[in-house]
């Protein structure tokens, strides 16, 4: 899955390049996102704005780097379609991550 970061002070801005996050890509993120999180990136905002379609895989993906994070860190989600927002929805995952409109939002609210 192609990604593509940036750093803003402490926090980790990961951006999908990819219009779908599905089965297809999923194991290859996950590993990815396992690399950076193991290189010390606890504060992270994920970008899904070029995202828009999702899966379970996918969003089992996404949850399985918010685990790794732990509790020492966090994931929120910026940018989100309104297709991968529903998924977010009917899955409840909403509950589980903080989303926010935009990624300027999301880096603001971990800046805090």
């Amino acid at each position: 899955m192609r990604l593509e970061t940036k750093i803003d002070g402490d926090i980790l801005i990961v951006r999908a390049l990819e219009k779908r996050m599905d089965a297809k890509v999923a194991v290859e993120f996950r590993a990815e996102m396992g690399r950076y999180i193991d290189d010390g990136h606890r504060r992270i905002v994920f970008n899904l704005g070029d995202i828009n379609f999702i899966d379970s895989s996918g969003l089992g993906a996404i949850v399985s780097c918010l685990k790794h994070v732990g509790r020492e860190g966090d994931l929120v989600i910026a940018e989100a379609g309104e297709t991968v927002l529903s998924m977010f929805k009917l899955t409840r995952m909403d509950r589980v991550f903080q989303i926010f409109a935009t990624e300027n939002d999301a880096v603001k609210s971990m800046a805090t």
